[in-house]
This record gives C-alpha cells, sequence and structure tokens, in this order.
C-alpha cells in the first residue's frame, strides 16, 4: 500500500516593498521567529515531507535564514517576477516527484496553522482536485471571491471584476490551497496570462480544474489564519494575534498569567502547570520554565532554563546560558548570563552573575558582581556549595570560592578561598575624631567665597 506524501511550496519570492527595509518581507519576526519559520513550522506539522522553497528578493538571506529553521527543503529561484502561479512553477522539478497533495503557501503568511493546511490536503486526498482556503468577513471589498454552486467552487473571481450580486458575497479568497500532486503540473501549465498585468495568477487554476472535469472546493478558516504581511502596521497586528492565541493557549495549559495583556512570549517558549507569571515579563527565544515556578512583574528572560519552584524578580535579567536549579532564587535588579545558580541557591538584589556556578544552598548579597570579563576574554567564577558572599563585593575571575566560604562585605576578591574560610579583601578603616566637622566648616567657607 503506497502512503501518501505531501510537497509544500513556500512561495518567499515577494521584494516586500512596503515594509521599508533591507531586511527581506519574510525575515521580518513575530515572537522571534521570521514570518517565514512560523510557515514553515506550520507546513511541517501538517505533514509535509517535502519542503520546495521559492526565493527572489534577498536570496542568500533567505537561504541562510531558511537554513537555520527549516527541515529538508529544496529552494529554487524566481529569477522574474511574473505572478504566483509563475513563481510555483518555479519549484518545477519538485512539483514533478510526484507527491500525493501540493500545499501552496506564503512566506508572509504567520498565522497559518497546520491544523487548516491539514483540512485543505484532507480535502484533496478526498477526492477534490483543489482545495482553496477561504474566510468569511462583513467587509469583503478588496478581496477575491470564492463563487460556490452546490458546495463546490466554480471560479475565484478578482474584486474589480465582480459582477453587483457577486460583490455581496462574503466568502473570500485566503490564498493558501492544496493540489493534487497528480494534476498539479498540468493545470499550472495551463495558466496563461491574459490579463491587464500580464501575469500568472494561481487563482486560474479552479477554473481550469472545473473545464477539464475535476472538482474543486473550498475549506473555510478564520480571516487570521490567512493574514498576509505587506507593512510594518501590518507585522505588529500579526504579532498582537498571535500573543493572544499563546497566551489563552498558556492559560489553557495551566499556567497562570495575571495580566496576559502584558506578557509576552517567544515562538518556543515553554512554560510548565501552575507556574505564575506576573505583568509585564518578557520571555525572549529559548526560554523553558518548568513547574511550580514564580516569574514576577517587569522580568526579561532569554536563552534561559528555570527550574520547579525557582524565583525570577521583579526586574531581574536572565541572559542567554542562564541556568536555575530547583528552588533558586535571582531577585529584584539582578542580572545572570551564562550561569548555573543551583538548587536552593540565592542571588537576591541589585547583583551581576555572568560566566559563573553558585553552589546550591549559597547566597549572594546585594551589589555583588562577578568580574568576568577583561576587555579581551571572559573568565570563570566558581562559588561552592553553602557559601555567604557580603554585600557589595567584587569576585574578580579567574577565581574559586570554596564549600562553606564566607566574603566579608565589601572585599574585591582576586585570590582563591579555600572552603570554610573566610576572606576579606578591604582596606582597614581609619576613623578620626572630629575631622568632619572640620571638612564641613572648610568646604562652606570656600563656597561662601565664591557667591
Amino acid at each position: 500500500m503506497m502512503t501518501d506524501t505531501t510537497l509544500a511550496v513556500i512561495l518567499a519570492a515577494g521584494e516586500g516593498t512596503r515594509m521599508k527595509s533591507a531586511l527581506p518581507k519574510v525575515l521580518h519576526p513575530i515572537a522571534g521567529l521570521p514570518m517565514l519559520g512560523h510557515v514553515a513550522k506550520a507546513v511541517e506539522a501538517a505533514g509535509a515531507s517535502d519542503i520546495a522553497l521559492v526565493v527572489g528578493h534577498g536570496v542568500e538571506k533567505v537561504r541562510d535564514a531558511a537554513s537555520k529553521f527549516l527541515g529538508t527543503h529544496k529552494t529554487f529561484v524566481q529569477a522574474e517576477r511574473k505572478g504566483t502561479a509563475h513563481a510555483a512553477l518555479a519549484a518545477r522539478d519538485a512539483l514533478s516527484s510526484a507527491p500525493s497533495v501540493v500545499l501552496v503557501t506564503f512566506g508572509d503568511t504567520p498565522l497559518i496553522t497546520a491544523d487548516v493546511l491539514g483540512r485543505a490536503r484532507d480535502a484533496v486526498l478526498g477526492g477534490a482536485a483543489v482545495a482553496v482556503l477561504g474566510f468569511r468577513t462583513m467587509n469583503p471589498q478588496g478581496y477575491g471571491r470564492l463563487i460556490e454552486r452546490d458546495g463546490d467552487l466554480l471560479a475565484i473571481r478578482e474584486d474589480k471584476d465582480c459582477s453587483p450580486d457577486e460583490k455581496l458575497i462574503q466568502l473570500c479568497n485566503g490564498g493558501a490551497m492544496a493540489i493534487s500532486g497528480r494534476l498539479v503540473l498540468e493545470l499550472l501549465d495551463k495558466i496563461g496570462n491574459q490579463n491587464a498585468k500580464g501575469e500568472y495568477y494561481l487563482t486560474d487554476i479552479v477554473e481550469l480544474a472545473n473545464e477539464a472535469g475535476h472538482r474543486a472546493a473550498v475549506v473555510e478558516c478564520a480571516y487570521e489564519d490567512v493574514l498576509g504581511i505587506n507593512n510594518r502596521a501590518e507585522l505588529a497586528e500579526a504579532e498582537q494575534i498571535w500573543q493572544q492565541r499563546k497566551r489563552r493557549a498558556m492559560m489553557l495549559d495551566g499556567v497562570t498569567l495575571i495580566a496576559p495583556e502584558t506578557v509576552f512570549f517567544s515562538y518556543d517558549t515553554v512554560i510548565g502547570q501552575d507556574t505564575v507569571v506576573e505583568p509585564n515579563v518578557w520571555f525572549g527565544p529559548g526560554v523553558s520554565v518548568a513547574r511550580h515556578a514564580v516569574i514576577h512583574a517587569f522580568s526579561h528572560l532569554e536563552g534561559a532554563t528555570v527550574d520547579e519552584a525557582c524565583e525570577v524578580g521583579p526586574y531581574a535579567r536572565l541572559r542567554p546560558g542562564a541556568e536555575l536549579r530547583r528552588k533558586a532564587k535571582v531577585g529584584n535588579f539582578c542580572e545572570v548570563k551564562k550561569a548555573v545558580v543551583e538548587a536552593g541557591a540565592k542571588v537576591n538584589h541589585l547583583t551581576y552573575i555572568g560566566d559563573a556556578r553558585v553552589g546550591a544552598g549559597s547566597n549572594i548579597g546585594a551589589g555583588t558582581i562577578t568580574c568576568n570579563y577583561d576587555g579581551y576574554s571572559k573568565f570563570f567564577t566558581d562559588i561552592g556549595e553553602n557559601v555567604f558572599i557580603g554585600s557589595n563585593s567584587a569576585l574578580v575571575a579567574p577565581i574559586k570560592i570554596g564549600d562553606g566560604a564566607y566574603v566579608a562585605s565589601g572585599s574585591v576578591v582576586t585570590d582563591e578561598v579555600p572552603a570554610d574560610a573566610l576572606a576579606f579583601g578591604r582596606a582597614r578603616q581609619v576613623t578620626k575624631a572630629g575631622r568632619g566637622r572640620e571638612l564641613r566648616e572648610q568646604r562652606a567657607a570656600a563656597k561662601a567665597k565664591k557667591v
């Protein structure tokens, strides 16, 4: 028995001039991932075993970026812009590989979901030659209309070509479609360019399929699923929709968001059940938070791992490589970078820990910094278990503080501190009786002379 195969053709050759950017349009990010990456994730989740990426403007940038988030794929170049059907045919070699279904999607529709693509694919596997994604709107002006009869799709009519009755149709073309792999080249090769722009329109495939005696169908989806991005305002709109979807999904999965509209996630953010996220928290790419943690308000996390029952913030920053183990705490106005804070350790406030290990049960006092950079290279600070670092201390790396050691407040520590030792790294205090009063009198007199 033969297995059904799905080829996804992602059209990403547009110039995106309305973005007014040196960056190709499809590489502008939503939730930390280029729009093209969101589309790629959707087609892969919908079961695409092969991906053909059609590129044009900024070809090298798009190729380089795609290699980072696309699985196995082939890249094809549309050297001239002659319409969407012409773009799809740029991937002729992939189309000729005899897939069961071809999904044609666009690299600037980042909110497309695997579910709607899967339903379009299933419609083709169920007998349709073409299945077009469509959405309903109370204000269809400007959109292509989907002309149906008895449940079959007869044509896609551009707004300017609609009759008065057709203009009343509220079912509109979403752009993406599934096409029978057996018929795809036959139908695409029949598309002509007898139109005002002299371009080859993919939408003509519906009428051609009907003329050849095949059936076309509509798969309805939400407007947001096929929202195309043409400028920065629409990019912001898509970001907002994506965040709303993610927030809802998080809460339904058991995460408490006290003020959901103020929390921002990245495409790969993972948070465990019974974790509480307070207002105004930003999760950059690469963040994983386990169960029963608390992320306090105004914290910023990126490339960080937070274990069970940890506490972060408020006003904390976890930078890439930060790893908090069970019941660790990083408090207010602290920054942790490329460092492990082991189980039960506390970095409570006003502290920088970079390129370091903080051993289990240790306590790092306020104002402590690991001096990890000499202007040229980074060095490691190893703080053992159950260590107490007094407030306002500077630990000059490379350095090791042994288990159970104490560092006195205000110390600058440059040498290794053995286990259970007490280290002082500060000048001895000198007190001169009455000298404070004399200084005040001298300075007051000097100031009076200037008036």
